[in-house]
């Protein structure tokens, strides 16, 4: 591995990177859907972001940790409906065949989901 892997910024970025599911790579790896980050003027680390369908893995995943850890498909109604409404807020419906992914996961139809919005719409605007 680079010495790039060893620079302060590295360590200062990584809680982030594991957050957002990115990994660090070799500046001599680094292609060029990589994110380059720079210190005093020089490529210092390079960054791989995370597919976005793994992103909505990861939320999904988060989700089941915020509650309790249980799995999605035996959570109650309001509690589905309070996680519909916490990845609508993370953006997991902008990612193609968001909704039914989450569907799937809440062992509820897209219907179901779309009305969760719907009625979460309804809510903000009141």
């Amino acid at each position: 591995m680079s010495d790039a892997l060893e620079h302060p910024l590295a360590a200062a970025i990584k809680p982030l990177l594991e957050a957002v599911g990115a990994t660090q790579v070799s500046i001599d790896e680094a292609r060029a859907d990589d994110v380059l980050l720079e210190w005093d003027g020089q490529t210092a680390v390079a960054v791989r972001l995370p597919h976005l369908s793994s992103a909505l893995d990861r939320l999904l995943a988060e989700m089941a940790r915020q509650f309790d850890g249980r799995p999605l498909t035996e959570l109650d109604r309001w509690e589905k409906q309070r996680v519909v409404a916490l990845l609508e807020e993370r953006g997991a419906f902008t990612v193609r065949h968001g909704v039914e992914t989450v569907a799937s996961a809440l062992g509820v139809s897209r219907f179901t989901v779309y009305n969760y919005l719907n009625r979460q719409d309804g809510t903000k605007t009141g």
